[in-house]
């Protein structure tokens, strides 16, 4: 019995003109920007950055026992700081030539943040970094990138 293969060339078709890409600063983050910079420049593509922060301050800002109250405006103060560091040095790490916009949400659950902002973006797809969570980790931890594909109503590129 023969085989069919079937091969598409897919060279100079644009598949999407704006990405909504999640970051956090993490090590998983910043190195699928490489990925992501080449999709964005095969497609001509916009490239908008989303940082998700809790609303809610912690208890306590400290990496002791002896931490200290912080206001929900200062909170936000530095949710905010952090974000544009991020969203700074991922724009770097996309490089020259996309165009890029970023977007920071305040939501307690980070999935429903992404698909805020998405929404909010007007993008056409979610391109989100694999964390890579295998066995009873993955099964009992579960995770946002799953989230996002349950729920999301765009295509999600999970990029590995």
């Amino acid at each position: 019995m023969e085989r069919e293969v079937f091969r598409f060339n897919l060279t100079g078709v644009n598949m999407f003109k704006h990405l909504l890409v999640p970051v956090d600063g993490s090590d998983v983050s910043k190195k699928s920007l490489k990925k992501v910079a080449a999709l964005a420049k095969a497609d001509k593509a916009a490239v908008t950055l989303v940082y998700v922060s809790d609303p809610m301050p912690p208890m306590v800002y400290s990496d002791s026992s002896m931490g200290y109250g912080v206001t929900q405006k200062d909170h936000q103060k530095v949710c905010a700081a952090y974000a544009a560091d991020v969203f700074k040095k991922s724009a770097s790490a996309l490089g020259a030539g996309i165009k890029v916009n970023s977007l920071h949400i305040s939501d307690s659950n980070l999935s429903e943040g992404i698909l805020e902002g998405a929404k909010k973006a007007k993008a056409d797809v979610i391109v989100m970094a694999s964390h890579k969570l295998t066995g009873i980790k993955g099964m009992l931890l579960g995770s946002e990138t799953h989230e996002v594909i349950v729920h999301s109503k765009l295509p999600v590129l999970v990029l590995g």
